[in-house]
């Protein structure tokens, strides 16, 4: 049985934990909350820390000194991060869902959630380069596959 499916998110090992990341990158975009309603709003536009072909952080193990609001996502506040997509594997498993049928540890590699649609390969934009981030909200990081 694989860990995941043994063990409790806080029995996790920290290599275990980071594993799960699918490396989607969704995480990584600028989101906006509306005021009055509390509606969330992901856009298109990504950290600037984000490689936008690998979906990869490109200075994950120091990223708060360049990214200081940058979130580190743990057992303990998973439930709390309600920005997180309903495709993460952290959310998942919190809510007992089981990991998709295109995540790396499943699949091997990043190429099935690519092909499925599932990371922000090929659809986003730098956040240095927007003006208006109300221009650039989207609705593919809210998609959810199996």
């Amino acid at each position: 049985m694989a860990f995941w499916q043994s063990k409790t998110l806080t029995e996790m090992t920290s290599q275990e934990w980071e594993s799960l990341c699918d490396g989607c990158g969704k995480c990584c975009l600028n989101k906006l909350i509306d005021d009055e309603t509390e509606e969330l709003y992901y856009t298109n536009a990504a950290c600037l820390l984000l490689d936008h072909q690998t979906t990869s952080c490109q200075h994950y193990s120091d990223r708060f000194r360049h990214v200081p609001q940058c979130t580190v996502i743990t057992a303990q506040n998973v439930h709390e991060l309600t920005w997180l997509p309903d495709s993460c594997a952290y959310r998942r498993l919190a809510a007992g869902r089981a990991l998709p049928s295109w995540h790396p540890l499943l699949t091997g590699s990043k190429d099935a959630m690519h092909l499925a649609g599932m990371s922000i390969q090929g659809k986003v934009v730098d956040e240095r380069r927007v003006k208006d981030i109300e221009d650039h909200i989207v609705l593919w990081p809210l998609k959810d596959l199996d």
